[in-house]
C-alpha cells in the first residue's frame, strides 16, 4: 500500500509540473480517490473477539457464500463441514484464526484465477494457501482454512508458520482485492454450523460453528477427563 500511495504521489507531482492546468480537474480527483480506496482496502479494524466456550469464529470479512457437507477431507481425516467466505473487493481482506490451536501445516498451491463467485471451480481450481491447525496437546487437526485467490485477487499473504501457537481471532494473513475464504471442521468436533448462505460475517468477531465436542485450548494443561477452552474475556491478539 505504501509503495502505492507513493507512486501516485509521484505521478500527480509530474502530472502537475508538466501537464496543462485543466488536466488537474481530471487527474487529481482521480488520483485521490485511488488513494482513498487504497487506504479503505489495507483497513485492519480492531475485533472483539467472543469470550464464549467452543466457538469457531469466522477467519474473514465477507458473505458467507456456501456451506457444504464432505464425505471426506484428507486433511482433517475424515467427514467435515466447510464454509465458504466470499470477499469483495470492499470487504477488509485480513484472515483470522478461528480458534485457539497450533499450526499444524501451510501449504502453497499454485492454480488458476477463477472468478472467487464459482465457488465450487475457484475452491478445486484456485492458486490457494492452505492452513491446518491442530490441537497442540495431541496433535489432532481440529479446523483448516483456505485461503484462494480470485479473478482480480493475485496475491496471498501468510503471517505464520508451523509450529506457531493461535488464539482464536489471530491475525494469520490476507489476501490482497477480492477472493475466497474457506472453513472447514471435521465433524468429529460435532460442529452446528450458526451462520446462512448470504449472511455478512466480520473475521474474528462473529461466529460461523459451536462446537458439541470442545478442543483443548492453546497455552492450558488440560485434565486427562476433560477437554475445555478458555472463557475468560480476551482482546485481539496484536
Amino acid at each position: 500500500m505504501l509503495i502505492g500511495s507513493v507512486v501516485l504521489a509521484a505521478i500527480a507531482a509530474v502530472e502537475v509540473r508538466f501537464l496543462p492546468g485543466w488536466v488537474d480537474f481530471v487527474v487529481l480527483p482521480l488520483i485521490v480517490a485511488v488513494l482513498i480506496w487504497l487506504l479503505a482496502f489495507f483497513r485492519d479494524p480492531e475485533r472483539a473477539i467472543p469470550a464464549e466456550e467452543h466457538l469457531m469464529v469466522s477467519p474473514a470479512d465477507g458473505v458467507v457464500s456456501d456451506i457444504t457437507r464432505l464425505e471426506s477431507d484428507p486433511l482433517l481425516g475424515g467427514p467435515s463441514v466447510r464454509v465458504g467466505i466470499f470477499l469483495s473487493v470492499f470487504n477488509v481482506h485480513v484472515n483470522r484464526s478461528p480458534c485457539d490451536g497450533r499450526v499444524r501445516s501451510v501449504v502453497y498451491k499454485k492454480g488458476r484465477f477463477i472468478n472467487a463467485m464459482d465457488h465450487a471451480r475457484a475452491s478445486d481450481e484456485n492458486e490457494s494457501n492452505t492452513i491446518v491447525i491442530e490441537d497442540p496437546t495431541n496433535g489432532v487437526p481440529i479446523a483448516v482454512v483456505r485461503q484462494i485467490v480470485g479473478l482480480i485477487a493475485r496475491r496471498i499473504v501468510v503471517t505464520v508458520k508451523e509450529g506457531d501457537l493461535l488464539q482464536r481471532g489471530q491475525r494469520i494473513g490476507m489476501i490482497k482485492f477480492g477472493s475466497r475464504t474457506e472453513l472447514s471442521i471435521p465433524q468429529s468436533l460435532q460442529p452446528e454450523v450458526v451462520v446462512k448462505h448470504g449472511q455478512v460475517v466480520r473475521g474474528g468477531a462473529d461466529a460461523i460453528a459451536r462446537l458439541g465436542r470442545p478442543i483443548h485450548a492453546t497455552g492450558t494443561k488440560a485434565n486427562a477427563d476433560e477437554e475445555f477452552e478458555p472463557i475468560a474475556p480476551r482482546e485481539t491478539p496484536a
